[in-house]
């Protein structure tokens, strides 16, 4: 989702600024401080458990209360959507059936999507933390999303922002995986810099 379809600011102020400011408000310590020993939390979980991903988990682990929605609400503000998104969905729902599937928590995801109104796109939405306990887009999940929408990996495209989880381990599975940088650094047959090619590609192999 952040970099492919959204921006990253919204998923960044949550974690960055939103959850260190309750905590400092909550313990009476400055938001330097409470960044610093909420950031060394963080850390010291890391992004191979799945508790990493989870703002519940997050909002128990602080004492912070129940009330992790309002807070993805009050930043909601923040979530943005790439130039090209709408239309490039617009034309590709007419031809194919689009899912999500994310590294992001469902929390996340559902607000994301709902908020931006892209939602109504997609048949399938997939959250690798909060739907299949992986804390990596793994050949497990993807293969699990191929069955649980009864296709084969050679019918599915994918695209995403990472270059391992969203290009090379589908292309294992034989699925049509393109990595996309917005940075337009890297270069290849496989390399998009907007989604606008991911859909000229599609073209091309029909």
């Amino acid at each position: 989702m952040d970099g492919t379809l959204t921006g990253g600011r919204f998923t960044e102020l949550i974690w960055g600024e939103g959850i260190p400011a309750l905590y400092g408000l909550a313990k009476g310590v400055s938001l330097d401080e409470a960044r610093e020993y909420v950031f060394g939390e963080y850390a010291a979980v890391g992004d191979r458990r799945t508790e990493w991903y989870d703002i519940k988990y997050w909002f128990g682990y602080f004492d912070l209360g129940e009330r992790w929605q309002e807070l993805l609400e009050s930043y909601k503000h923040e979530i943005s959507v790439f130039s090209e998104v709408r239309g490039v969905l617009d034309g590709l729902s007419q031809r194919y059936s689009l899912i999500v599937t994310s590294n992001a928590s469902r929390e996340f995801v559902d607000i994301e999507l709902g908020s931006t109104g892209l939602r109504p796109y997609f048949s399938e939405v997939f959250s690798a933390t909060s739907d299949f306990c992986q804390v990596k887009k793994t050949t497990r999940v993807y293969l699990k999303v191929c069955q649980m929408v009864d296709v084969e990996p050679a019918q599915l495209a994918h695209v995403g922002d990472h270059r391992a989880f969203d290009h090379d381990v589908p292309r294992e599975l034989g699925i049509r995986a393109f990595y996309l940088d917005r940075t337009g650094i890297e270069s290849g047959d496989s390399v998009l810099q907007n989604l606008g090619q991911f859909v000229e590609r599609l073209r091309l192999a029909d």
